[in-house]
């Protein structure tokens, strides 16, 4: 894993849509919400343009997401919570979110709100043990 300006990159060990995939599923297993899916490809092929398998998607609970809200409306900006798997030029697949601990610094959030997002990591965490 590495941090790279409030952002944590960890290699996949499964294709771009299979980590999407089965991403999707854990949380579908915990009850929480599936807002997006983009297949960020298809949508630049749309275009005409070339692009690595991209996908992005957007996740969360607005049980826990609006708290985080009321106490700093500008969070909204960074929620719903985000995965991006993305395929590099090297073949290898990354998995990248926000680091919950550069979002606490960046929006002063109290440690008792942040476990509200936090709970990505272990999230991850599950996806790549599968």
């Amino acid at each position: 894993m590495n941090a790279n300006n409030g952002i944590i990159n960890q290699i996949s060990p499964y294709a771009v849509t299979e980590t999407i995939d089965r991403f999707t599923a854990i949380l579908q297993a915990k009850g929480i919400t599936v807002f997006a899916r983009i297949d960020q490809q298809a949508e630049a092929e749309k275009v005409g343009l070339s692009l690595p398998p991209t996908q992005l998607l957007l996740f969360g609970s607005p049980k826990a997401g609006t708290p985080l809200m009321v106490a700093e409306p500008t969070i909204a900006l960074d929620l719903p919570l985000k995965v991006l798997a993305w395929e590099a030029t090297d073949g290898k697949v990354w998995v990248s979110y926000n680091d919950p601990n550069y979002l606490k610094q960046r929006f002063s959030l109290s440690d008792e709100l942040v476990k509200n997002i936090a709970i990505i990591a272990p999230l991850i965490d599950q996806l790549l043990r599968c």
